[in-house]
């Protein structure tokens, strides 16, 4: 799972009010080379949620070379246009869990994929 993905992702456990963002634990993290895309980054940052990415490139050890505020015209800076490209797209969880902040509810991440299935009682 890449971390583009985790931060779309929200719990959906009944009762939850706070279920963003999902803590990340990995067991297995595997890095890839991903065609660098200014106009793809460029167009992904204000959809983002910014700490909540740091955060978790944080947890994973990759999270040292990004500001902790989203910084003006990013869009020009090339250098932080790369190391968001790489956070985003060449970090991948391949195996470990989320975890809801409210319910405490994990979901486990399998070969790369997150299970966001919940049981009848959670849901």
């Amino acid at each position: 799972m890449k971390l583009l993905t985790h931060n779309m992702l929200r719990s959906h456990v009944s009762g939850v009010t706070r279920g963003f963002p999902l803590a990340i634990r990995a067991n297995e993290v595997k890095l890839s080379d991903v065609d660098f895309s200014r106009d793809f980054v460029v167009r992904m940052i204000p959809k983002l949620e910014w700490e909540a990415l740091v955060e978790a490139a944080d947890s994973l050890g990759h999270g040292s070379d990004l500001p902790r505020e989203l910084q003006p015209d990013y869009e020009n800076n090339e250098e932080f246009l790369k190391k968001v490209h790489h956070v985003l797209l060449e970090v991948e969880v391949i195996e470990g869990a989320l975890k809801c902040p409210e319910s405490g509810t994990e979901f486990p991440i399998t070969r790369g994929i997150p299970n966001m299935l919940i049981n009848e009682e959670e849901s």
